[in-house]
């Protein structure tokens, strides 16, 4: 690896539990490696439908594109079996947004801080699909300590839920319009 993924490389297993040594090992191994959340950094899942609704698409060309651009190029690992996504944010998140991390609940979105854990794909694993790994960098990490910007990753979370919220309202009405009575025919009672 060159010398710009090597720092960051570095700073990233900077937050393994047990040492950086073995999380190299564990990526060199299994092409990822189980990082500490909540000390260098923290992450805001979101769930791929919200994602998806935002980039209108379900290519992951596409949508690693609208992520790379709505997140300022921040870091953000896609785990292709939900699909979730994970964006790497500053460590205080968690703790600056718990009112807004209580109303994303219903949407599944999570801000994961302190004592919560990320599985952290290689660095070189930037594209959809990836052997032998089941998640990927949707944005790769460009330079350790370059996380997304947290009001970015709100904005791709509430742009997500209206679009979805939209279409759920032009899909299924709640309240279906009464059906017009013919004459002499009696309305239907229930």
């Amino acid at each position: 690896m060159n010398d710009t993924p090597c720092s960051a490389e570095e700073w990233l297993l900077s937050a393994h539990p047990t040492s950086p040594r073995l999380g190299r090992a564990e990526w060199r191994e299994q092409n990822l490696t189980v990082l500490a959340l909540g000390s260098l950094f923290s992450a805001v899942r979101i769930p791929g439908r919200i994602v998806q609704a935002v980039a209108a698409s379900t290519d992951p060309a596409d949508i690693d594109a609208m992520l790379h651009e709505a997140l300022k190029g921040g870091p953000v690992i896609c785990d292709v079996h939900g699909p979730r996504y994970y964006a790497l944010v500053p460590a205080k998140v968690p703790r600056t947004w718990r009112d807004a991390a209580d109303d994303w609940r219903k949407d599944d979105v999570a801000c994961l801080g302190r004592g919560a854990y990320l599985g952290v794909p290689r660095l070189d694993a930037v594209e959809f699909p990836v052997r032998g790994t089941a998640s990927y960098w949707s944005v790769p990490m460009e330079a350790a300590g370059v996380l997304c910007p947290p009001l970015s990753v709100a904005r791709v979370i509430a742009a997500g839920a209206a679009r979805l919220a939209e279409e759920q309202e032009e899909r299924w009405p709640a309240d279906a319009p009464p059906a017009p009575r013919r004459p002499g025919v009696p309305h239907a009672r229930r």
